[in-house]
């Protein structure tokens, strides 16, 4: 990515601290069957996590873990080859999956390079193209010819992380003490995608951001994350910024604006971000876990009541993941759709 732009500086308030400490307390979790534990007791134990951090790690997840590596180890081979090869399957505003080297988060260029894939090729969303407009369009994935068998691990790996996906979502609905097939049904024809991250080393890292401060849209992302660390997460008890310490094989989770208004603010989608360094280039693979594009998200009935009344308006899943998604490419002029947009007035 050459010198340091002044596309890619973070305002002074913004700018990360690279002595920071790791995280006390993000909980990691087992997901294996034990014999003195019981399904709704580790349901209660993520339940307590989605609270109090948003944030948790899983071990014994289920996900082959040579699979894992031949991913890893094609992201690299993918990132590897030279610019001219990896922009033959470049993202626009029309391919939105693909290679992209120029992603903005907050109006501010990110220091990484990514490729993108959805889960269910084609995925359909709205076309937006006009406010009553509701047509539908129809995106397809880019797959590279190199490196060999990209697309087939692919889209293997991306099976075995939804498996992954659809049981959490069944432990955090177990955890609200809901049927555990509560959320299923938002999840058809959904709008996941997988994203490869790249972060190469940077000159000035105290200036720049592998991704600047956001929160996640979906219902959860599961993410596969290398043992150089970067990733950081704004701690909800008091707002400070946090490291997660890599434990080898597990999967960081963390939970979306989604899954935060259909909880009614009772879990919560935590802000987080990446640090990069001088030294060593790092490597991601997060699973977006996404509804449906029919889906209208909205606190839930079953939380819901004159006690604990909505907090937010409902609002439509392909709207809103379609307007975040074409803000991808250039600065805006005003800030990105949020959840806190569709807050109910106190």
């Amino acid at each position: 990515m050459g010198a340091l732009d002044s596309a890619f500086i973070q305002e002074a308030e913004h700018r990360p601290d690279l002595k920071m400490v790791e995280g006390e307390g993000i909980p990691s979790i087992d997901l294996s069957d034990s014999p003195t534990r019981t399904r709704e007791e580790l349901a209660s134990e993520i339940g307590n996590a989605c609270k109090t951090w948003g944030f948790f790690q899983v071990i014994n997840h289920g996900v082959p873990l040579g699979l894992r590596k031949r991913v890893e180890e094609l992201a690299k081979e993918f990132f590897d080859q030279p610019l001219e090869e990896k922009t033959k399957v470049k993202r626009d505003e029309v391919h939105p999956m693909g290679f992209h080297d120029s992603e903005h988060t907050k109006n501010v260029r990110d220091w990484k390079e990514v490729f993108d894939f959805f889960l269910q090729d084609p995925t359909l969303i709205p076309a937006l193209s006009h406010p009553e407009d509701k047509s539908l369009r129809e995106l397809t994935n880019q797959w590279p010819q190199n490196p060999p068998q990209f697309r087939e691990t692919c889209e293997e790996y991306a099976r075995e992380v939804e498996k992954l996906a659809f049981k959490l979502l069944e432990l955090i609905s177990l955890s609200l003490g809901l049927p555990a097939d509560r959320f299923n049904g938002y999840f058809q024809e959904q709008t996941s995608f997988l994203r490869f991250n790249h972060y190469p080393p940077c000159p000035q890292p105290e200036l720049a951001l592998g991704v600047g401060r956001h929160k996640d849209g979906g219902a959860l992302t599961v993410l596969s994350q290398d043992s150089v660390g970067g990733l950081q997460i704004q701690r909800r008890s008091d707002g400070e910024w946090v490291s997660v310490r890599p434990v080898p094989d597990a999967y960081v989770i963390n939970l979306g604006n989604a899954m935060q208004v259909w909880t009614n603010d009772l879990y919560w989608s935590a802000e987080h971000r990446v640090v990069v360094n001088t030294q060593k280039e790092r490597f991601s693979i997060p699973f977006f876990f996404f509804p449906g594009h029919h889906v209208s998200v909205k606190p839930l009935d079953e939380i819901t009541n004159e006690e604990n009344p909505p907090k937010y308006k409902e609002f439509n899943w392909g709207v809103f993941f379609a307007t975040r998604n074409r803000s991808d490419y250039k600065k805006q002029d005003v800030e990105n759709i949020q959840i806190d947009h569709f807050k109910v007035s106190e």
